[in-house]
């Protein structure tokens, strides 16, 4: 394979893991913000029961 082309290729695979990746901690981030967010509704709701 052309040395140019193989190049291209390589960076080509390298941006499409980058861009999977920061997918992921995305997915990460909300899943995080909507596990904290249910514990504080939780605590909220702990706290004003009677």
């Amino acid at each position: 394979m052309n040395a140019e082309l193989e190049y291209t290729v390589m960076q080509h695979h390298a941006s499409e893991l980058r861009r999977a990746a920061a997918e992921q901690r995305r997915v990460r981030e909300a899943v995080k913000g909507q596990r904290s967010e249910r514990r504080h509704r939780s605590i909220f709701a702990k706290l004003l029961a009677p």
